[in-house]
């Protein structure tokens, strides 16, 4: 899953010499190298967490204007949809909690089967600490909710259990070379692992009454994707459209209906349809075809030969790509950049306007979900991680310090976009959601503030000891024969 803004900078300028080589328009040239930076920008994941707090942030100082009734006004005006006599409505909130995340859930669930396929999730053993570790992120968070509204609104103990992968990875891209890579891809496994455990318990706790006929048609629909799957289909369009009746199917049945897209996904083939290793070779014949087939002093238009023959290549390179990442590709930037800040900007409508600070504070929600975050999460992770090593379970990772972990840890309360869509499910009482979104929002900030402040002072520190520059001897500071889990 790599692009022009993945490349060094060396072999990005190459590869554009070689298109302005083939490519007879400079306008077009100059075209594409602006793309090229537009590229650059929209795959920076702490430029799209940046625009997902600007967006809660505003959402916020909406609720507190008087802008406030006309935007309310707007996300619960409805939608309608109508096909012959059947009209389908729903309101602008709606769509976004329910449809438009589901598209986010897709990208997850892309994620998740692409780990499971070729990233860290396909090494059990390599994969087994961070997850577990998870496992312990879950349910400290849990408990510590639980101890403040066992009695009173149990309901909402899953709020602070998840940590917000795209939020997350793109505060600590902000440290730089301060946190190892093996640090990054141990954190990167833990939120995927985290993701996986959050849509279990949404698909297990935050339905509703089951619908019997509509999860029946769901069965059927899933049957159908996985028949496009056994019968080699290779075109995303086919699963895309089954996907889109799987949604509705799955939006009348009870079952929380995003998780349409999670179930889309693992679907979708991670294979190509295209004989890879012949490639080259097929590519060559092609080549002399389009040699012998040119006539340079012709028109393109009147050479059939030569078109046909370039788009036979245009539609044989296009399948090389599995569908699983043609998909990602088309819907990763209007997820980071639009869904995603519209989900925030339309789920943190917090209207503080009349309401006592010290009754949100004081409220057991508040206080069970911020704690959850700020404290169960790096409780539960590290305490699980310390276990696992000291028994001998598993090992750090090489060049993943303790202190490390610790700064994983208290970045794992940053449960943003998860945990809102839960508080949504979780209450009917605008004052519980109100509570909940509250602590959400402070939570996730006080979170990710902690963990960029302890990792520098923990850099200034160790650079105060005697060759402690960068961390010091970082490799030493695991277990001894710490050389990966999974190595």
């Amino acid at each position: 899953m790599s692009d022009l803004s993945e490349m060094t900078p060396e072999r990005r300028e190459r590869v554009l010499r070689k298109r302005s080589a083939i490519i007879g328009e400079p306008a077009v040239v100059r075209r594409m190298s602006r793309r090229t930076s537009l590229q650059k920008v929209t795959s920076n994941g702490t430029i799209a967490a940046a625009v997902m707090v600007a967006a809660a942030l505003l959402a916020v100082i909406v609720a507190n204007s008087p802008a406030y009734e006309a935007v309310e006004h707007v996300l619960q005006a409805p939608l309608s949809i109508t096909l012959g006599g059947l009209v389908a409505s729903m309101s602008v909130e709606a769509f976004v909690n329910d449809f438009l995340m589901s598209i986010f859930f897709l990208l997850v669930g892309i994620e998740l089967k692409y780990e499971m396929t070729v990233g860290q999730l396909r090494k059990p053993r390599q994969a087994a600490l961070p997850m577990l570790a998870a496992v312990g992120g879950v349910a400290f968070p849990a408990i510590i909710y639980l101890l403040f509204n066992h009695a009173t609104a149990p309901h909402g103990w899953a709020i602070p259990i998840a940590t917000d992968i795209a939020f997350a990875l793109g505060v600590m891209s902000l440290l730089g070379d301060r946190v190892a890579p093996e640090t990054k891809v141990f954190f990167q496994t833990l939120a995927i692992a985290d993701d996986i455990l959050a849509i279990v318990v949404l698909a297990l706790f935050y339905g509703q009454t089951p619908d019997i006929a509509w999860c029946a048609a769901t069965l059927l629909v899933v049957l159908v994707l996985a028949g496009l799957n056994r019968r080699k289909v290779y075109s995303a369009r086919p699963y895309l459209l089954v996907g889109l009746v799987l949604w509705v199917c799955m939006y009348n049945s009870g079952i929380h209906a995003t998780l349409a897209g999670v179930i889309l996904a693992f679907f979708l083939p991670a294979r190509s349809d295209v004989r890879l290793g012949r490639l080259r070779a097929w590519l060559g014949v092609q080549a002399r075809l389009l040699d012998d087939t040119y006539d340079d002093e012709s028109h393109v238009l009147g050479q059939h030969d030569f078109t046909a023959a370039a788009e036979r290549i245009e539609g044989i390179m296009h399948h090389v790509t599995p569908p699983l990442e043609r998909v990602e590709r088309s819907i990763s930037v209007p997820v980071n950049f639009v869904i995603l800040p519209l989900f925030a900007f339309v789920n943190a409508q917090v209207r503080l306007v009349g309401v006592d600070p010290m009754a949100i504070v004081s409220d057991p929600v508040t206080q069970g979900a911020f704690l959850g975050a700020v404290l169960g999460k790096p409780v539960g992770i590290i305490l699980v991680t310390w276990l696992l090593v000291r028994v001998g379970f598993a090992k750090l990772p090489r060049h993943v310090t303790w202190d490390q972990v610790i700064a994983v840890g208290i970045m794992g309360g940053m449960g943003f976009t998860m945990s809102i869509l839960i508080a949504g499910l979780a209450f009917s009482s605008p004052q519980e959601v109100m509570a909940a979104k509250c602590a959400i929002l402070a939570g996730s900030f006080c979170a990710g503030a902690l963990g960029v402040a302890y990792v520098h002072l923990d850099g200034h520190f160790r650079s105060k000891k005697p060759g402690g520059e960068k961390g010091g001897d970082a490799a030493a500071a695991a277990p001894a024969g710490s050389d990966g889990a999974g190595e």
